[in-house]
């Protein structure tokens, strides 16, 4: 058994993991040699997934800020990978001190480095006046979460929370019914709340060829549509520009090179009751 409560033989390094191929594109250094030959595949396929999730990660790093700048303190990050610095607390630490932040993952790795996000206990941490906390569940059991003791410690739902989905959503099957792991989640937020939403599209491209890499790792990916996107969104209100290709959600910074070719869609939008 791990320090983190969880057995060596549970992170399974004979298939690539969406986490590890997404940390192997970002230049991170938590990936093993199954994961960076998917990830080589996955560029062969798709030559922009490099700069696609570079764009990702920087979205979501605009609508922290965002989102903090609104005056929201809490923030339920589910499916958050592998720690890449700036984190989400880190990034949300720009704009107020005061954060609290519930990280969330399937992925027994990911909780192998809860550290690198709360200390080296791996339960709560608080630094800096930021409280943060991490909970090894999955997305299909939205209810596990939003009850989960480990949660509760962090984020107080009578009060306004930022969700974050980001590039997580593709990864569950219409027969998982994600849209209503999604209105499960939207309806425990108080008014107030935003959702940060990111996710894979083949509007720009045919990506067939990405997601039969995916489909040889331990999650497939399911590409979906604007208008499908949208509708993950039902219940709260779009802010400008709504859905949008990651880079041209209120890009801070020129756009890189090769940007509208990027297959993923982005979008914030608040609860209002």
């Amino acid at each position: 058994m791990g320090e983190n409560g969880f057995r060596a033989e549970e992170i399974d390094t004979t298939k690539p993991h969406p986490a590890r191929i997404y940390d192997y594109l970002l230049g991170g250094k938590d990936h093993y040699e199954v994961d960076r030959q998917a990830g080589e595949q996955l560029v062969a396929a798709a030559p922009e997934a490099r700069i696609g999730v570079r764009a990702n990660r920087a979205f979501l790093r605009r609508a922290v800020r965002h989102v903090v700048g609104s005056g929201v303190r809490q923030i339920l990050d589910i499916g958050t990978g592998l720690p890449t610095s700036p984190n989400v607390h880190e990034t949300a630490l720009e704009v107020a001190p005061d954060i609290r932040v519930a990280y969330v993952d399937n992925d027994p790795i990911v909780h192998a480095h809860a550290g690198d996000l709360l200390g080296p206990d791996g339960t709560i941490g608080i630094t800096s006046g930021i409280t943060t906390g991490i909970l090894l569940a999955d997305l299909r059991d939205p209810r596990a979460i939003l009850d989960a003791p480990d949660v509760r410690a962090v984020i107080d739902f009578d009060e306004p929370v930022a969700l974050l989905l980001a590039a997580v959503l593709h990864f569950l099957a219409d027969a998982d019914k994600p849209q209503e792991i999604v209105a499960t989640l939207r309806d425990a937020l108080a008014p107030g709340s935003h959702l940060i939403l990111s996710h894979a599209t083949g509007d720009f491209a045919d990506r067939s060829g990405a997601a039969a890499v995916y489909r040889k790792a331990t999650a497939a990916m399911n590409l979906r549509t604007r208008t499908e996107i949208e509708r993950f969104f039902d219940g709260f209100e779009l802010i400008d520009p709504g859905v949008a290709q990651v880079p041209f959600w209120r890009p801070d910074t020129p756009p890189p090179p090769r940007s509208h070719e990027i297959g993923f869609y982005g979008g914030v939008a608040r609860k209002s009751r």
